[in-house]
């Protein structure tokens, strides 16, 4: 039954030029695969524009560019392949919305390297990956009250202080806090929403958690 696979063609697209060229490196030891690379969705597109890719591997956070831009602009260039998400984190919002854009799945980073060249052959042979990107499967979740509550109180009131655009120092005054904590409270909501600066913040939560401002 084993008998010698075809190539698959892989094209892995991440703005952190150490994963995805030891990642690329790494995975190029398997005699089936190629893995070509680049930072961005823009390299990307044109990547697939100039020749063939089987699947592409994804990050779901690429500095200006999210995951949910490439798919729409992917299918309207022509691009029939698969799409994986590789990604650190991606919250439960954000994962609905790109697996109802079609995405084949989402591999988290913290996983084994094996695991993601067995999962890059289940994709390519048109399977798709369980939802492990929140430790259980998404349908249960989104009708969980819950768990879509992503933030504490004081979070959400930081974050609505932060889309009115208000500087540290007069959310600390608004909060009646240091802005040392103020700080913190920033720095914990870039973690769950994945982001990395301001502007992404304000971004990211007018996209995914209006509901819960």
């Amino acid at each position: 039954m084993h008998t010698e696979r075809a190539l698959i063609r892989a094209l892995l697209v991440d703005d952190h030029a150490l994963f995805r060229e030891s990642v690329a490196h790494a995975l190029a030891g398997e005699p089936w695969l190629e893995v070509e690379h680049c930072a961005s969705i823009r390299e990307a597109l044109t990547l697939l524009a100039e020749r063939h890719f089987d699947i592409v591997l994804l990050d779901h956070d690429l500095g200006g560019e999210r995951a949910s831009q490439f798919l729409p602009a992917a299918r309207q260039s022509g691009f029939e392949g698969r799409v994986l998400i590789v990604t650190a984190w991606v919250s439960d919002t954000e994962a609905r919305r790109l697996l109802r854009q079609g995405v084949a799945g989402i591999f988290l980073k913290e996983s084994p390297l094996g695991e993601l060249s067995e999962s890059i052959r289940t994709v390519a042979a048109g399977g798709t990956l369980p939802d492990r990107s929140s430790g259980g499967a998404g349908g249960a979740q989104e009708s969980d009250p819950a768990v879509a509550s992503a933030f504490t109180e004081r979070q959400r009131k930081a974050l609505r202080y932060v889309l009115e655009g208000l500087s540290n120092k007069e959310i600390a005054w608004r909060l009646q806090i240091s802005e040392s904590y103020v700080k913190s409270i920033l720095q914990s909501l870039f973690q769950k929403t994945g982001v990395r600066t301001r502007g992404q913040l304000v971004r990211v939560a007018f996209e995914q958690y209006e509901d819960q401002l």
